[in-house]
Protein backbone atom coordinates (compact mmCIF):
# COMPACT_ATOMS: atom_id res chain seq x y z
CA UNK A 1 0.00 0.00 0.00
CA UNK A 2 3.00 2.11 0.97
CA UNK A 3 3.92 1.95 -3.00
CA UNK A 4 0.67 3.67 -4.13
CA UNK A 5 1.34 6.75 -1.78
CA UNK A 6 5.02 6.83 -3.56
CA UNK A 7 3.42 6.57 -7.19
CA UNK A 8 0.62 9.26 -6.77
CA UNK A 9 3.55 11.65 -5.15
CA UNK A 10 6.08 11.00 -8.17
CA UNK A 11 3.04 11.39 -10.59
CA UNK A 12 2.04 14.82 -8.44
CA UNK A 13 5.06 15.90 -8.12
CA UNK A 14 6.18 15.26 -11.89
CA UNK A 15 3.70 16.97 -13.61
CA UNK A 16 3.31 19.95 -11.11
CA UNK A 17 6.73 20.64 -11.65
CA UNK A 18 6.80 20.52 -15.58
CA UNK A 19 3.42 22.82 -15.84
CA UNK A 20 5.44 24.93 -13.23
CA UNK A 21 8.61 25.12 -14.90
CA UNK A 22 6.63 25.48 -18.28
CA UNK A 23 4.70 28.58 -17.43
CA UNK A 24 8.06 30.14 -16.15
CA UNK A 25 9.76 29.29 -19.32
CA UNK A 26 6.89 30.71 -21.28
CA UNK A 27 7.31 33.71 -19.08
CA UNK A 28 10.91 34.22 -19.66
CA UNK A 29 11.24 32.93 -23.65
CA UNK A 30 11.28 36.71 -25.17
CA UNK A 31 8.02 37.43 -27.73
CA UNK A 32 6.87 33.55 -26.88
CA UNK A 33 2.87 33.54 -27.89
CA UNK A 34 0.80 29.84 -27.05
CA UNK A 35 -0.99 30.56 -29.63
CA UNK A 36 1.55 30.56 -32.31
CA UNK A 37 4.76 28.77 -30.65
CA UNK A 38 4.99 25.16 -30.00
CA UNK A 39 6.00 24.04 -26.58
CA UNK A 40 8.86 22.36 -27.61
CA UNK A 41 10.53 25.91 -28.83
CA UNK A 42 11.13 26.38 -24.86
CA UNK A 43 14.19 24.04 -25.16
CA UNK A 44 15.81 25.57 -27.54
CA UNK A 45 17.56 29.24 -27.04
CA UNK A 46 17.41 31.11 -23.49
CA UNK A 47 15.23 28.46 -21.88
CA UNK A 48 16.49 25.09 -22.55
CA UNK A 49 17.82 24.45 -20.21
CA UNK A 50 15.04 24.74 -17.37
CA UNK A 51 12.77 23.76 -19.99
CA UNK A 52 14.73 20.36 -20.42
CA UNK A 53 15.43 19.81 -17.04
CA UNK A 54 11.97 19.72 -16.21
CA UNK A 55 10.74 17.56 -18.82
CA UNK A 56 13.39 15.05 -18.42
CA UNK A 57 12.68 15.15 -14.64
CA UNK A 58 8.84 14.87 -15.74
CA UNK A 59 9.28 11.47 -17.51
CA UNK A 60 11.72 10.14 -14.70
CA UNK A 61 8.65 10.77 -12.31
CA UNK A 62 6.20 8.85 -14.95
CA UNK A 63 8.54 5.55 -15.16
CA UNK A 64 8.88 5.34 -11.15
CA UNK A 65 5.53 6.11 -10.60
CA UNK A 66 4.65 3.31 -12.69
CA UNK A 67 7.27 0.87 -10.79
CA UNK A 68 6.35 2.21 -7.80
CA UNK A 69 2.47 1.61 -8.88
CA UNK A 70 2.79 -1.66 -10.59
CA UNK A 71 3.86 -3.39 -7.48
CA UNK A 72 0.88 -2.74 -6.15
CA UNK A 73 -1.55 -3.33 -8.87
CA UNK A 74 -0.12 -5.72 -11.25
CA UNK A 75 -1.61 -4.68 -14.37
CA UNK A 76 1.36 -4.76 -16.63
CA UNK A 77 -0.50 -3.14 -19.87
CA UNK A 78 -0.66 -0.03 -17.33
CA UNK A 79 2.81 -0.34 -15.89
CA UNK A 80 3.66 -0.66 -19.69
CA UNK A 81 1.33 2.48 -21.59
CA UNK A 82 2.38 4.70 -18.11
CA UNK A 83 6.36 3.89 -18.61
CA UNK A 84 6.26 4.37 -22.51
CA UNK A 85 4.91 8.30 -21.71
CA UNK A 86 7.87 8.39 -19.08
CA UNK A 87 10.43 7.41 -21.82
CA UNK A 88 8.70 9.63 -24.88
CA UNK A 89 8.88 12.68 -22.18
CA UNK A 90 12.59 11.85 -21.21
CA UNK A 91 13.35 11.66 -25.22
CA UNK A 92 11.64 15.33 -25.62
CA UNK A 93 14.27 16.35 -22.99
CA UNK A 94 17.35 14.57 -24.24
CA UNK A 95 16.25 15.76 -27.95
CA UNK A 96 15.14 19.04 -28.22
CA UNK A 97 13.33 20.03 -31.35
CA UNK A 98 16.31 20.77 -33.19
CA UNK A 99 17.20 17.12 -33.04
CA UNK A 100 14.66 15.71 -35.89
CA UNK A 101 13.47 13.64 -36.22
CA UNK A 102 13.97 12.17 -32.94
CA UNK A 103 12.47 15.08 -31.09
CA UNK A 104 9.06 14.29 -33.29
CA UNK A 105 9.33 10.47 -32.41
CA UNK A 106 9.66 11.48 -28.66
CA UNK A 107 7.19 13.73 -28.44
CA UNK A 108 4.09 11.69 -30.79
CA UNK A 109 5.47 8.73 -27.75
CA UNK A 110 4.34 10.84 -24.80
CA UNK A 111 0.98 12.22 -26.81
CA UNK A 112 -0.22 9.14 -27.61
CA UNK A 113 0.74 6.90 -25.12
CA UNK A 114 -0.56 9.72 -22.55
CA UNK A 115 -3.69 9.61 -23.85
CA UNK A 116 -4.45 6.18 -23.94
CA UNK A 117 -2.79 5.90 -20.50
CA UNK A 118 -5.47 8.34 -19.42
CA UNK A 119 -8.27 6.25 -20.74
CA UNK A 120 -7.16 2.89 -19.45
CA UNK A 121 -6.52 4.79 -15.66
CA UNK A 122 -10.44 4.05 -15.76
CA UNK A 123 -10.21 0.50 -14.69
CA UNK A 124 -8.03 1.38 -11.64
CA UNK A 125 -9.64 4.10 -10.20
CA UNK A 126 -13.41 4.83 -8.49
CA UNK A 127 -16.00 6.70 -9.98
CA UNK A 128 -16.14 10.13 -10.63
CA UNK A 129 -12.91 10.66 -11.08
CA UNK A 130 -12.96 7.43 -13.37
CA UNK A 131 -15.23 9.43 -16.10
CA UNK A 132 -12.99 12.65 -16.11
CA UNK A 133 -10.05 10.69 -16.87
CA UNK A 134 -11.88 9.07 -20.11
CA UNK A 135 -12.73 12.60 -20.85
CA UNK A 136 -9.45 14.18 -20.47
CA UNK A 137 -7.83 11.22 -22.56
CA UNK A 138 -10.55 11.43 -25.42
CA UNK A 139 -9.75 15.11 -25.56
CA UNK A 140 -5.91 14.46 -25.70
CA UNK A 141 -6.12 11.73 -28.55
CA UNK A 142 -8.65 13.96 -30.07
CA UNK A 143 -6.95 17.00 -30.17
CA UNK A 144 -3.49 15.20 -31.38
CA UNK A 145 -5.75 13.21 -34.34
CA UNK A 146 -6.37 17.94 -35.24
CA UNK A 147 -3.14 18.74 -34.86
CA UNK A 148 -1.81 16.16 -37.08
CA UNK A 149 -4.50 17.12 -39.45
CA UNK A 150 -3.34 20.89 -38.83
CA UNK A 151 -6.78 21.34 -37.65
CA UNK A 152 -6.05 23.79 -35.11
CA UNK A 153 -10.06 25.11 -34.37
CA UNK A 154 -8.39 29.19 -34.42
CA UNK A 155 -5.75 28.46 -31.42
CA UNK A 156 -2.72 28.03 -33.35
CA UNK A 157 -0.52 25.10 -33.77
CA UNK A 158 0.96 26.03 -30.34
CA UNK A 159 -2.89 26.28 -28.67
CA UNK A 160 -4.02 23.20 -30.20
CA UNK A 161 -0.65 21.39 -29.01
CA UNK A 162 -1.67 22.63 -25.51
CA UNK A 163 -5.05 20.92 -25.69
CA UNK A 164 -2.75 17.85 -26.39
CA UNK A 165 -0.77 18.28 -23.23
CA UNK A 166 -2.91 20.06 -20.83
CA UNK A 167 -4.99 16.63 -19.93
CA UNK A 168 -1.79 14.42 -20.01
CA UNK A 169 -0.74 17.20 -17.36
CA UNK A 170 -4.10 17.46 -15.25
CA UNK A 171 -4.77 13.76 -15.34
CA UNK A 172 -1.02 13.16 -13.84
CA UNK A 173 -1.38 15.74 -10.69
CA UNK A 174 -4.97 14.67 -9.98
CA UNK A 175 -4.18 10.95 -10.54
CA UNK A 176 -1.13 11.31 -8.43
CA UNK A 177 -3.22 13.08 -5.87
CA UNK A 178 -6.09 10.02 -6.22
CA UNK A 179 -3.38 7.25 -5.59
CA UNK A 180 -2.20 9.72 -2.52
CA UNK A 181 -5.62 9.98 -0.98
CA UNK A 182 -7.05 6.27 -1.46
CA UNK A 183 -4.83 5.55 1.35
CA UNK A 184 -6.43 7.81 3.94
CA UNK A 185 -8.44 6.40 6.75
Amino acid sequence: MYSKRIAGLLSFVGASQFFIFMLISEALYPGYSISENMISDLGIGFTAAFFNSSIIVLGLMIIFSAIAFHSFHKKYYFTFLLSLTGVGAVGVGLFPENFSPYHEISAGITFLFGGITQIFSFALIRFPFSIVVIILGGLTLASLVLFVLEIYLGMGPGGMERMIVYPVILWGAGFGGYLMASERR
